[in-house]
């Protein structure tokens, strides 16, 4: 077995890249629920577009019954003015011109309402026309960005196998028994195994170390781990000096 202190250094090679493998993933797993709020977004577009659609098809529809019920109306004026002249009283012929007038009013409300319609009809339609064309600008915007991670993903596994490369060069230069030690702490310490110590703190949990620890590490005969991460703990010379 190599001298200890290679081995540790050998172990914060290995973390290095260990560390960057494990932030690559960690940014690979979040991209799907990128991808997943792109796609919910536009689909709540779609929705709203959808329900612009329907509010100006129920604006024609009712307009169209408004002008069948206009007719109707027109038509039942028409057929009281021509049973007007045959009446043999005045007060029936009051009481008929009373009758037309009444129908005429409705018709008149009629009318306004569908006028009213109209203007409904004509801003619903652009409120449709501009959510069709944002939706549109938008699906292409959407498509772009979901280009962009897959490109990323892509260039993330590109980057994955390099590292995994590396990390085959260096842990054959780890002893076997201190290999699973530093993978079981990696494992469960959020991808970091072995951390430097600077000033009098682990690096991993920024927990005071007491000297007397700093002196064993520093005898190298043995890893030294944070009484309180658990994590293997090194003196980094070159930053100490």
């Amino acid at each position: 077995m190599a001298d200890l202190k290679s081995q540790l250094q050998d172990l914060v090679s290995l973390q290095k890249v260990d560390s960057e493998i494990y932030n690559l993933k960690r940014e690979k797993e979040a991209q799907p629920e990128i991808i997943k709020s792109l796609d919910d977004a536009f689909e709540q577009k779609k929705q709203q577009l959808a329900a612009l659609d329907k509010n100006y098809l129920d604006l024609q529809k009712l307009k169209k019954e408004r002008e069948l019920e206009l007719g109707s109306k027109e038509e039942a004026t028409k057929k009281l003015q021509s049973q007007l002249y045959q009446l043999k009283t005045n007060k029936e012929y009051q009481a008929m011109v009373h009758q037309i007038d009444d129908s005429k009013s409705d018709a008149s409300v009629i009318e306004d309402k569908i006028l009213t319609l109209m203007d409904q009809i004509d801003q619903a339609k652009l409120e449709t026309d501009k959510e069709k064309q944002a939706l549109q600008q938008g699906e292409k915007l959407c498509n772009e960005e979901k280009k962009k991670i897959q490109d990323k993903v892509k260039e993330i596994d590109d980057r994955l196998v390099q590292l995994e490369g590396q990390r085959k060069q260096i842990t054959p230069n780890i002893d076997q028994k201190l290999l699973p030690q530093y993978q079981r702490i990696l494992d469960n310490r959020d991808g970091l195994a072995i951390v430097s110590v600077m000033n009098n703190s682990c690096g991993g949990c920024n927990m005071h170390v007491p000297p007397q620890v700093i002196n064993l590490i520093q005898m190298y005969e043995r890893i030294i781990t944070c009484e309180v991460c658990n994590r293997m703990l090194y003196i980094d010379d070159e930053a100490a000096a």
